[in-house]
């Protein structure tokens, strides 16, 4: 085995990139470890573009082997198969900032693989698993130009952390990912709690630095084993196709790109595009250009002429200028047996926001290498059907984006939920149902979603709204868009998504489709976007000024009691006998954690209250001087025993049951009979003494 090593420290911590021992068939592998955390990243390509296809087909897949923390998964299935929702949102991490960098025309079928065959909980393995992915591509022969890094950042008592461990992000304030190369920056990804645009510039600021110790690294190592990259083919229509394929739009290309609405415009752009096929598509004979070739050429003219026009006109294809939000409309109270929902419409992108609440049985189990069983009590979840672009398409399960989209969503509302000390234990489901798209669809969730909690009565801490900006660059002049179309998305150069008040940001998320771009621009892009986010919740919070004030009639009623932990077992009873009785007696649903906090959901308080009175009942004490009513559970010559709360029995002496005297006590009680009784005394072996007569009126 030829292997060979590289060490690269980065804030203390030492990241070892091996080769050459693993994996070796692969075009490229790698072993990275740091600390106790091992990942295997593999590279592989096929020589030849793959023909029926016109985008690169990169395939990237992570995955966390639950072996690796000594673990197995929980359900009936042991082996590791289908991704988790981190193993997902990882893989869309490490795609996002590699796709790039791959050159132009570049239509080879490429998979990366990464594994997490080791976890020490001070490595977190995400960033490292996108600079193992990095290195096993650098030192490949397949055609990556230069090393990609990736380092998350956190923000602990005003202080940036890079790579921070698991234990230092419970206190962080600031959770960032960020990739890039030495010279610009390619992806970033941060959830915070309301930091300002100059803490999160800081922030990006701190982890290029470190980036950039990984990415010389990387450079050095490949200079020193890398193979030599195979020349592959380049599908680029030709210098003359492009030329002529201008010649016949330029003309009609304005008239088009500014007929505002959306699915007028795609349907003129379509009868171009026929046009120039069939252009292209002689009668008879073979054609010169392959249509896959023309359909390149037409996006890449279609993406020039769009630039131009914005760029030097300042105008865009809606007729707003840069900076302008288009119109937004908001129904509150949307559907009426739901417990909150709104109807937020921002131009052509539209979502219905649905908030749920309910007790912990509705909360999101999962499982990962951290926790064998988590429970999550607030979730969001996003859905884009066909028909919200006007398409016919299969319905399947949530792809990636959908996830991904999702989560961006629920991590950017988190930040303004109550906490358990606000004493709010209800569990929150949120969806986001998209009905018609042109453009930041995730960002419509977020305003959506926050209507909607507000709505449902949900006391979150403030308000906050999301917007996505663009951007057009040509060399040294670029244009920042404001609330982008889906035209400017698929045609520009950045999908750049910020959440927040006028005050912060809860969330931001860049993807960049050039090699980078610098912290000026990002600069630039943060401020415009403050602008907008500020714009949009003006909007948000005309429509509805705050959170209603009740919940709605059809939400359950929640009410938490905290019991001594030695009472747990009480409650639940042997194999959960008891709290099993209390549910179906009742009609609640209950759930105790370990510290003694009973949450009891009810539809109903004639519901809530019994089962609440039930479990009282069933852990009180009896004390000395109060009085009870129980039933007689059994007759002895001597008097009756007492059931009484807590489960504890007490004795009436015959004596103590009636002002008159008793000879036989079977002629006086039966067993089941319900008697109020008066503790008189409860001695130093818990027996407990009762009185029936003190309680009877005298003659």
């Amino acid at each position: 085995m030829n292997k060979n090593r590289l060490a690269i420290h980065v804030a203390g911590k030492e990241l070892v990139f091996e080769t050459g021992k693993i994996a070796r068939q692969a075009n490229g592998s790698v072993i990275l470890t740091c600390g106790d955390t091992v990942i295997l990243a593999t590279a592989c390509a096929h020589k030849l573009p793959s023909p029926d296809i016109d985008f690169f087909p990169l395939r990237v897949d992570y995955q966390e082997k639950f072996s690796a923390a000594g673990k197995t998964l929980g359900g009936f299935i042991k082996r590791d198969g289908k991704q988790t929702e981190k193993d997902t949102l990882t893989s869309r991490l490490i795609d996002r900032p590699l796709r790039p960098l791959f050159p132009e025309g570049f239509f080879n079928e490429v998979q990366v693989l990464c594994y997490v065959l080791s976890y020490d909980p001070n490595c977190q393995p995400d960033a490292l698993a996108l600079c193992a992915a990095s290195a096993a591509l650098t030192i490949s022969d397949i055609p990556f130009p230069k090393p990609v890094g990736g380092v998350r950042v956190g923000r602990i008592n005003g202080k940036f952390v890079i790579n921070p461990t698991l234990e230092e992000m419970g206190k962080s304030t600031l959770d960032l990912l960020i990739a890039g190369t030495e010279e610009a920056i390619l992806m970033i990804e941060g959830y915070c709690d309301f930091l300002t645009e100059e803490e999160v510039l800081e922030a990006i600021e701190e982890g290029h630095k470190a980036i950039r110790q990984i990415c010389q690294g990387l450079l050095d190592w490949r200079n020193l084993i890398g193979k030599e990259k195979f020349v592959a083919p380049l599908l680029l229509p030709p210098e003359e196709l492009l030329t002529s394929i201008e010649n016949m739009m330029k003309d009609k290309f304005e008239k088009v790109f500014f007929i505002s609405d959306k699915l007028a415009r795609e349907a003129e752009f379509g009868r171009l595009d026929a046009e120039i096929y069939d252009h292209f598509e002689p009668e008879t004979g073979e054609a010169q250009y392959s249509a896959k070739l023309v359909k390149r050429a037409i996006k890449a003219i279609s993406s020039k002429l769009m630039r131009h026009h914005i760029i030097v006109t300042k105008k865009r294809a809606d007729g707003r200028a840069l900076t302008d939000i288009r119109n937004i409309s908001i129904e509150q109270s949307l559907l009426p047996r739901a417990h909150g929902s709104s109807l937020f419409t921002r131009g052509e992108t539209q979502a219905i926001a649905v908030c749920t609440l309910g007790g912990s049985s509705m909360g999101q189990r999962y499982e990962d290498l951290d926790n064998k069983d988590g429970l999550r009590k607030f979730y969001l979840q996003y859905s884009f059907p066909p028909f919200s672009v006007g398409e016919v398409g299969a319905m399947r399960g949530p792809g990636r984006r959908e996830i991904g989209h999702g989560k961006l969503a629920e991590r950017s509302l988190q930040a303004i939920l109550p906490t358990e000390a606000d004493n709010f234990p209800y569990t929150i489901r949120l969806e986001a149902n998209i009905t018609e798209s042109n453009g930041s669809s995730s960002m419509a969730s977020v305003c959506g979603g926050c209507l909607a909690l507000m709505d449902a009565g949900v006391p979150i801490k403030r308000p906050i709204s999301g917007i996505a900006m663009g951007l057009l660059l040509e060399e040294t002049k670029f244009a920042i868009l404001s609330d982008i179309l889906g035209m400017e998305d698929a045609l520009g150069d950045m999908d750049f998504k910020i959440t927040g008040d006028g005050k912060g940001i809860t969330a931001f998320q860049m993807d960049i489709k050039v090699e980078g771009i610098t912290l000026d621009i990002m600069k630039a892009a943060l401020h415009q976007a403050k602008e907008g986010r500020i714009h949009i919740l003006e909007k948000m919070l005309h429509a509805c000024p705050k959170t209603s004030a009740e919940l709605s009639q059809f939400a359950p009623r929640i009410e938490s009691i905290t019991v001594k932990p030695s009472k747990i077992a009480t409650i639940i009873g042997p194999g959960g006998k008891m709290i099993r009785s209390i549910i179906e007696e009742s009609g609640a649903e209950i759930d105790i954690n370990d510290a003694g906090v009973v949450n009891i959901a009810a539809t109903s308080r004639e519901s809530l209250d019994k089962a609440k009175a039930l479990i009282i009942n069933l852990i009180s004490e009896a004390e000395v001087g109060k009085t009870y009513k129980g039933a007689i559970k059994s007759i002895q010559p001597f008097g009756v025993f007492v059931g009484l709360p807590g489960g504890k029995d007490g004795l009436c002496h015959i004596s103590e049951f009636s002002h008159e005297r008793i000879q036989n006590m079977e002629e006086h009680a039966k067993e089941g009979d319900v008697i109020e009784v008066k503790v008189l005394e409860i001695n130093d072996r818990g027996q407990v003494k009762l009185s029936r007569k003190v309680l009877l009126a005298t003659k």
